[in-house]
């Protein structure tokens, strides 16, 4: 079962997202759970006030979360564990997807689980359904993301580390989070990163939170006519 591979699922909201709060919601109900399950952590965003030398207020929030999300995880001492962006959506085979995804997850060596990708990138054949990507092999796409116990605290030593450089240092400064564990990745070539082929997971078509809002984002009625636009997107994606 899904669920047997983790400690705990964390799903980062900001709390003024309850629209995003309904959608995960919906999906954990797909996988036989909720925001109420035992094993499902509701962890608040951060949202600074300033960019703090990382590209944008937005990408210094999700850093932060996710290492917050990380630093949490390892001061509680648990084993593997899942972490949901509030905008990700399963896919539509993700009932065929998981018993094979189970089987592997809990018979392979690895450190690193990505749910899906938003880039193309180079894979190294491995069990059908999860495929093995090459240490040096950017990722774009932390919506879906899991972590072994013992590579917990590595990465957090990392992240925070990352923290106390200055922006475009070239050990690794602030950077979008996306890359940080790319970096982390390439930097740790002994770890081994799976990515689940066909995605099992995307990335819900929403308003940003990371980026600043586009005008018709904010337009009181504009923007309820592109949330239906984007709900009819995720429903023909195969949500």
């Amino acid at each position: 079962m899904w669920l047997e591979n983790f400690d705990a699922i964390f799903v980062i909201n900001l709390p003024a997202r309850a629209d995003r709060r309904r959608e995960m919601d919906q999906q954990l109900r797909r996988l036989g759970l909720s925001l109420q399950h035992e094993k499902v952590v509701l962890f608040p965003a951060v949202r600074p006030d300033a960019p703090g030398g990382f590209p944008s207020i937005g990408a210094r929030g999700c850093f932060m979360s996710h290492l917050g999300v990380l630093q949490m995880a390892q001061t509680k001492g648990m084993g593997n564990i899942l972490i949901l962006e509030d905008d990700c959506d399963f896919s539509k085979n993700m009932a065929a997807m998981l018993p094979q995804m189970d089987d592997g997850l809990q018979k392979l060596d690895w450190g690193i689980f990505y749910g899906g990708a938003l880039n193309h990138f180079t894979l190294q054949p491995r069990a059908s359904g999860l495929q093995i990507v090459l240490p040096n092999t950017g990722l774009m796409g932390s919506h879906c993301i899991a972590l072994r116990g013992p590579v917990v605290p590595m990465v957090v030593a990392y992240f925070e580390a990352m923290l106390r450089r200055p922006p475009g240092s070239p050990e690794g400064g602030p950077m979008h989070v996306d890359g940080a564990y790319s970096w982390f990745r390439k930097d740790h070539s002994e770890i081994i990163t799976l990515i689940a082929v066909p995605e099992l997971a995307f990335q819900r078509s929403s308003a940003t939170d990371v980026h600043a809002r586009r005008w018709y984002d904010r337009a009181p009625v504009v923007k309820n006519v592109i949330g239906v636009l984007r709900f009819l997107r995720n429903k023909w994606s195969g949500a």
